[in-house]
């Protein structure tokens, strides 16, 4: 059964590791991390974007596949059901349809309305037992239409947040989503340790965590990192998977073209990309 993030980030903050959070497209994608998670004894959160959530058919339908995979699989990690980089809106709609845990990004809203709307949804995410993560200075690059240039968070802001309740905080230090381009300027931690430093234990998450370098990753762990997100990179790797299939004209070989056989190269790539991750992040066997 679905789980809240809080219980997984306390103790990966507290064991200096970080759970990853895997953003879900379809089928395919949720199966994959799942089996990954089972299969590495990793603790594990299913992201899943506002634009996401509309193209598999609305949140009832992603809870109700999230749901039957966990018993039908028999997922006994804990297991979070997230929404990423939610509105107001979205939050209140992934709470009803039985989201487990939700991001409500208030930062491109003045401070004291980011603070009004995100205190509400925290008294009702505690009621209910659910997660909730807030968002301090924007991510850069795009994600569902809000473009973001990677800005660095305000401490002072970020305290403010923290202490309304949140279970989570997204600082940005210069991360950004999507591939990172060649001038990119570098993680910075400064920021993230006089973050830290305000906001004390709270369990701190990196978005944007395809394409940073290995180094940076662990830094940000020691620093109080405990969430790392990650989309492009296990996209990357299906599609790189499917055209090598399709180039080969595997699809023109028997029944090749039948999709359990033409998405099974790119289910394994994301695989291997999780796993690759969960190894990176520290979070193989401590479910």
């Amino acid at each position: 059964m679905l789980v809240s993030a809080k219980d997984m980030l306390n103790k990966a903050r507290d064991g200096k590791y970080a759970v990853g959070q895997f953003n879900i497209n379809n089928l395919e994608w949720t199966k994959a991390i799942l089996l990954t998670a089972q299969e590495l004894k990793s603790p594990v959160i299913l992201g899943v974007s506002e634009g996401a959530g509309k193209y598999m058919c609305g949140y009832k339908t992603v809870v109700g596949m999230v749901n039957g995979m966990l018993e039908e699989l028999n997922i006994t990690v804990p297991v979070a059901l997230h929404l990423d980089h939610g509105s107001y809106e979205g939050a209140k709609a992934c709470i009803e349809a039985g989201f487990s845990s939700v991001m409500f990004d208030g930062s491109h809203y003045p401070i004291e309305e980011n603070v009004a709307k995100t205190t509400e949804l925290v008294k009702t995410c505690n009621e209910l037992g659910l997660s909730i993560e807030a968002e301090v200075g924007s991510i850069g690059g795009e994600e569902d239409g809000v473009i973001g240039a990677g800005e660095c968070a305000d401490p002072d802001e970020c305290k403010a947040i923290a202490d309304l309740g949140v279970t989570m905080l997204a600082a940005g230090i210069g991360n950004i989503h999507g591939k990172y381009p060649e001038n990119w300027a570098g993680l910075s931690f400064e920021t993230l340790a006089a973050v830290k430093e305000k906001v004390g234990d709270m369990p701190l998450v990196l978005h944007g965590g395809t394409g940073i370098p290995e180094d940076m990753i662990k830094k940000a762990i020691s620093l109080g990192v405990a969430k790392i997100n990650v989309n492009t990179e296990c996209q990357l790797s299906f599609a790189d998977a499917t055209r090598k299939y399709i180039e080969a004209g595997k699809d023109l070989q028997g029944k090749g073209f039948d999709p359990r056989k033409l998405l099974a190269p790119g289910f394994e790539a994301i695989k291997a990309t999780v796993k690759e991750k969960m190894e990176l992040f520290g979070s193989i066997g401590k479910a």
